[in-house]
């Protein structure tokens, strides 16, 4: 607060539109960063991008037995599923480092209404 008791809005409006910024900033970041993540001693690999989408599935031909297609298939949907919930670890480890600084900003958890939004409801 200035002097006088009165806020400076015009200041306020600036931090404000400094923060919208940064947030765009990141989740454009985000949206173009690509992660991995492996299964099967890398026989499967997920790529995810920073907002969490699939952008591509290798599976290594060594992790076909020809032999036997049932178990093989069964072996495959599994090694995906872990392949992409590997990779989500991932991004939301990203998440968390480009985001978090963000929220800091924000006076804590970032979201209206949780505490640490002084001057919110239930802060």
């Amino acid at each position: 607060m200035e002097p006088g008791g009165q806020l400076n809005i015009q200041e306020l409006l600036q931090q404000a539109q400094r923060m919208q910024q940064e947030l765009f900033a990141a989740q454009q970041e985000l949206a173009d960063t690509e992660v991995e993540g492996t299964a099967g001693g890398g026989l499967v690999t997920a790529k995810v991008n920073g907002q969490g989408e699939v952008t591509g599935l290798t599976i290594d031909p060594k992790a076909i037995d020809a032999s036997d297609p049932a178990d093989t298939a069964e072996t495959l949907a599994d090694l995906v599923l872990a392949a992409i919930r590997d990779a989500g670890r991932a991004v939301q480890e990203l998440q968390q480092t480009k985001m978090g600084p963000l929220a800091e900003g924000l006076g804590g958890g970032g979201i209206p209404g949780l505490p640490g939004m002084p001057g919110m409801p239930g802060a």
